[in-house]
C-alpha cells in the first residue's frame, strides 16, 4: 500500500526543488492533482487505475469552464498531464501504479495563431515619434520584443545593469530557466538612445512614466500591452495586436528563414518541443503560398 497523499506532498516537493518550477506551477499540479484524487476518492495510489481515469476524463468533459460552457481542451489536458507526470515519479520511486504511457493526452485543434504582417510590424516599429524619454522607451520596447521573443514578464524583468553591448543576454524564464537571448544591432542602439535620456537611477530596464516623465516604478505588463495596441492603431494596423504577438512573428521568422526547431524551441524557452511545434503549421502554410506563386509558372 502506498499513501496516495504522502506521495503527493513527496512529489510536489520535487517539483519545487529538484525540478525547480516555480511556486505557481506546485499550486496549479496540486489544483489539479487533488481534483483527480478527490473525484475517484483517492486514498492509495493503488486506487489509480484505467476506469477511474476515464471517469475522471469523461467528468471534466462535461464540466463547465467559467464562462458557462465546457472546459477547453487544452484546460482539460493539463489534468492530464499532471496525473501522467506525477505517475512517472511514482515509478521512479518504485511504486507499482498505472503505466504512464497508457495515458493518451486529449487530441488538441491547431490554435489559431494571426501572425503580423512585416510592413505592420515596420509600421508599429516607426510608430514611435520624437526623442523624448518616453517616445525612446516605447520605441525600445517594441524593438527589443521582436528582436528577442521575450515573453512580457521576462521583458518587464530586465534589469538596468544588462550589458547589451555583446548582443546577448541571460533571461529567467519559467521554472526559473536561464537561456540566453540575442538582441539585434536595431534594438541595442533603440536601448542606448532610451538609457542616454534617462535621469533616474532605477535598476529596472523599462520604467513606468509620469505624464511629466516621472519614473514611478518598473513598467507592468498590463502597460506595454496598452502602449503596443496604441502604436498598433496609430500605425493604421487592424486585427489583434498583443506583446506576444511579436513573440509569434519572432518564432515564424526564424522557421521560415531555415531555423530548426529545436533552436527555436531553445530561443523561446519552450520546456516542451510540443508547444514550438505549433509555428510550423503557420510555416508550412507560408510554404504552400511560396509553392503556388512561384513554383511552375512556365507551365501556364
Amino acid at each position: 500500500m502506498a499513501n496516495a497523499e504522502k506521495i503527493l506532498k513527496e512529489y510536489l516537493d520535487y517539483l519545487e526543488i529538484e525540478k525547480n518550477r516555480s511556486i505557481k506551477t506546485r499550486e496549479n499540479y496540486e489544483r489539479y492533482l487533488r481534483a483527480f484524487f478527490k473525484a475517484e476518492h483517492i486514498t492509495d495510489l493503488a486506487h489509480i487505475n484505467e476506469e477511474r481515469l476515464r471517469r475522471f476524463r469523461l467528468m471534466l468533459a462535461r464540466v463547465s469552464g467559467r464562462g458557462g460552457g465546457s472546459l477547453q481542451k487544452n484546460t482539460q489536458s493539463y489534468y492530464v498531464i499532471a496525473i501522467r507526470n506525477f505517475l512517472k515519479y511514482a515509478v521512479r520511486k518504485g511504486h507499482t501504479v498505472l503505466s504512464p504511457d497508457a495515458i493518451e493526452l486529449p487530441k488538441l485543434s491547431v490554435r489559431e495563431i494571426e501572425i503580423m504582417e512585416y510592413k505592420d510590424l515596420e509600421r508599429i516599429l516607426a510608430a514611435p515619434k520624437g526623442e523624448g524619454v518616453r517616445a525612446l522607451r516605447d520605441r525600445a520596447i517594441l524593438e527589443t520584443l521582436f528582436s528577442t521573443g521575450l515573453r512580457l514578464a521576462e521583458l518587464c524583468r530586465l534589469e538596468r545593469y544588462e550589458d547589451f553591448s555583446r548582443g546577448e543576454i541571460s533571461v529567467r524564464g519559467k521554472g526559473g530557466k536561464i537561456r540566453v537571448v540575442f538582441v539585434s544591432d536595431t534594438a541595442r542602439q533603440a536601448i542606448a538612445a532610451y538609457e542616454k535620456k534617462r535621469a533616474d537611477a532605477h535598476e529596472a530596464l523599462f520604467v513606468s512614466l509620469t505624464k511629466q516623465g516621472k519614473v514611478i516604478g518598473r513598467v507592468s505588463p498590463r502597460a506595454v500591452e496598452r502602449l503596443v495596441r496604441h502604436y498598433a492603431r496609430a500605425a493604421g494596423v487592424s486585427g489583434r495586436v498583443t506583446p506576444h504577438s511579436f513573440r509569434h512573428l519572432f518564432a515564424t521568422d526564424l522557421l521560415i528563414n531555415g531555423a530548426d526547431l529545436r533552436s527555436v524551441q531553445e530561443l523561446l524557452g519552450h520546456s516542451n518541443i510540443g508547444t514550438t511545434q505549433i509555428y510550423t503549421h503557420i510555416t508550412n502554410k507560408e510554404l504552400r503560398e511560396i509553392h503556388r506563386s512561384f513554383h511552375g509558372r512556365r507551365r501556364g
